[in-house]
């Protein structure tokens, strides 16, 4: 199985793409089984009741798409049928994800699931343990890109993302502050980082992928083990918070990278909003080779980010407590 994590907006949609274009990967959608769907531990025993709920909550989600709200009783009865017809019963949260995740990729002519959603960076020792055999993919980007994204991805309602529930453009406009967004960034990576040297897990640059897409693309293909194709590389050029969706364009745009430069930007991004990426960011942006700006922030707009900053933290927790199985395991994994 193909795991493709990091933080969001990093290129973890844009990966999954590439990937569902080999003949022997499915992409999914982004499931959140990890943490919001299901709360660890997730090798315990639990009852038949409780196995179908979460299946029938995963044939929801990729049915009508995580950001939907759909109703997962609609589906109980596809969630039941599809356990019924299984020769091993899963008695583990852990065992029905990954026979829910072959089973759909059978359903597709598929034999390799890939699930790319970006928030399981915060799981991959969860991952590793429950899936020895799995590859996890870990998108990096600049941290001031994904500053710019974030603010911009309430208008992707309007950029081609038609489809997006009022609900959650106000969740986007809601979660979005510089120091929120920098300090997501600055632990998922962080977490991602522990797992550096570890055989079943790699990270990726995006700006890597955008400038040399075919030699980052073959390696990957090494690492997951399956054969490289030119096909992986036409992917519908949608889904940014910059530009409008271009579908009719495949392949890979390379204007992606370094966006939030003002040249390129109409400086979307004020002097302060870059110098609180830049100070919360700085260590792990020399890691990473991201250099930084000599950059005087606004004293103004400086100031009304602190101010507002207690506010946009307290909204963001109440707009997104849906998403949150167990409160005090996600916020230690965050934090």
């Amino acid at each position: 199985m193909i795991f493709i994590v990091g933080n969001s907006r990093s290129g973890t949609t844009m990966m999954g793409r590439i990937f569902g274009k080999h003949p022997s990967v499915y992409t999914f959608g982004e499931l959140h089984f990890f943490g919001q769907i299901c709360a660890p531990p997730f090798s315990s025993k639990i009852g038949k009741k409780e196995i179908e709920k979460l299946a029938s909550q995963l044939f929801c989600i990729q049915r009508e798409g995580y950001r939907r709200y759909g109703n997962p009783r609609r589906f109980l009865s596809e969630a039941q049928t599809f356990l019924e017809g299984l020769t091993a019963y899963p008695d583990t949260s852990a065992a029905l994800f990954e026979t829910f995740l072959r089973y759909e990729s059978a359903e597709n002519d598929r034999t390799i699931p890939c699930d790319q959603t970006p928030r399981n960076v915060f799981y991959i020792d969860d991952i590793v343990e429950l899936y020895p055999e799995a590859r996890i993919i870990n998108m990096i980007r600049d941290p001031r890109d994904v500053l710019l994204s974030q603010k911009r991805r309430w208008k992707r309602r309007y950029l081609g993302g038609s489809s997006i529930p009022i609900k959650e453009m106000l969740r986007d406009w809601v979660n979005y502050h510089p120091i929120t967004i920098s300090h997501i960034w600055r632990t998922a990576v962080n977490a991602a980082d522990r797992f550096a040297q570890h055989e079943q897990v790699i990270s990726v640059y995006f700006e890597e992928l955008l400038t040399h897409p075919e030699k980052t693309v073959k390696s990957l293909c090494d690492f997951v083990g399956i054969t490289y194709i030119d096909e992986m590389l036409q992917v519908p050029q949608v889904g940014s918070s910059v530009g409008e969706d271009q579908p009719e364009q495949l392949g890979i745009n390379p204007q992606r990278a370094h966006s939030w430069c003002k040249d390129t930007t109409g400086g979307e991004l004020s002097s302060a909003e870059i110098y609180l990426n830049q100070a919360i960011n700085a260590t792990l942006m020399e890691k990473h080779n991201y250099s930084p700006v000599s950059i005087q922030p606004n004293l103004a707009s400086l100031t009304l980010h602190l101010l507002s900053f207690p506010v946009k933290l307290a909204g963001a927790f109440f707009f997104n407590l849906d998403r949150v199985k167990n409160i005090r395991e996600t916020l230690k994994r965050r934090i």
